[in-house]
C-alpha cells in the first residue's frame, strides 16, 4: 500500500473534521506488520529438519557419503567410518531441511498461512497497544483516546479506546467502524477506508463526549506510517 501526500492529507482533514464534534481525539497509524515472526519460521523450520528426513528413509533416501557409490568395506574399522558417513549425510539433509523450510516461510504470503491466526491477532493487539502507548494517546484530558491501527502484511485492524470510554461506550458499539477501514484496506482503497472508520469514531465520540468550551486539539492529526 501507498500513500501519497495527499492521501495522509484527507487522512489528516477526517480527522479534525470529526474532532470538531467531540472533545474526544483520533489516532491513527499504519504498520507494515506487527511482527517479523521470525519464531514461527525457525519454529517450522526445525519442525521440518527433525521429521522429514525421517519420513524419506522409506522411501529410499540413500545416506552414503558422496563418492561411496554405494560399495561398504567389510572389516570392522570401515563400517565405523561408513556410520560417521551416513550421519553426516543426514546432518547435511537437515540443514538444507532447514534452511530451505526458513527461507520458503519468509514469503509474506506463507508465513501468513503458516502463522495461527490466534497469534497474529495477539501480535496485532500487543502492536496497537504500544503505539498507544508510544504517542501518548492515554494522556488526553479526559481519557478519550481512539487509536485505529492497522497492520498490513497481517491483514488486520486493531482499534483501542482510552480508559475514559469505556465507562460509556460497549466494545460492540466499535465493531462498524473497524469493518469499514478492514473492508477499505481489502479492496486496495485506504483512504476511503480511514476516512469511513474516523467518520464513525467521530460519530461515537459525539454522542458520549461532546465538545467543551475549550477543546483544545491534543493529539497529532495526521497519520502515523511504520
Amino acid at each position: 500500500m501507498r500513500l501519497t501526500d495527499d492521501d495522509r492529507a484527507r487522512i489528516a482533514t477526517a480527522i479534525a473534521s470529526a474532532e470538531q464534534r467531540t472533545s474526544g481525539e483520533i489516532f491513527c497509524v499504519v504498520a507494515r506488520n506487527a511482527s517479523t515472526y521470525a519464531d514461527v519460521s525457525l519454529a517450522w523450520a526445525a519442525g521440518a529438519a527433525l521429521i522429514l528426513p525421517l519420513l524419506l528413509l522409506p522411501l529410499g533416501l540413500d545416506i552414503d557419503w558422496p563418492g561411496q557409490g554405494g560399495w561398504q568395506a567389510a572389516h570392522e574399522a570401515a563400517r565405523s567410518a561408513t556410520v560417521v558417513q551416513a550421519l553426516g549425510v543426514y546432518a547435511l539433509v537437515q540443514a538444507a531441511m532447514f534452511v530451505g523450510v526458513f527461507l520458503l516461510t519468509r514469503i509474506p504470503t506463507i508465513l501468513r498461512w503458516a502463522t495461527p491466526r490466534g497469534l497474529r491477532r495477539a501480535r496485532v493487539r500487543k502492536a496497537a497497544l504500544q503505539q498507544f502507548f508510544a504517542h501518548g494517546v492515554h494522556v488526553t484530558r479526559e481519557r478519550t483516546g481512539v487509536l485505529l491501527f492497522a497492520a498490513l502484511d497481517e491483514h488486520q485492524v486493531e482499534l483501542i479506546a482510552d480508559q475514559g470510554i469505556h465507562a460509556l461506550v460497549q466494545e460492540g458499539v466499535w465493531a462498524e467502524a473497524v469493518a469499514a477501514l478492514t473492508a477499505g484496506l481489502r479492496a486496495d482503497r485506504a483512504v476511503e477506508g480511514f476516512e469511513k472508520a474516523i467518520g464513525l469514531s467521530g460519530q461515537v465520540l459525539a454522542e458520549h463526549f461532546p465538545p467543551r468550551a475549550d477543546n483544545p486539539n491534543e493529539l497529532p492529526d495526521h497519520l502515523i506510517l511504520l
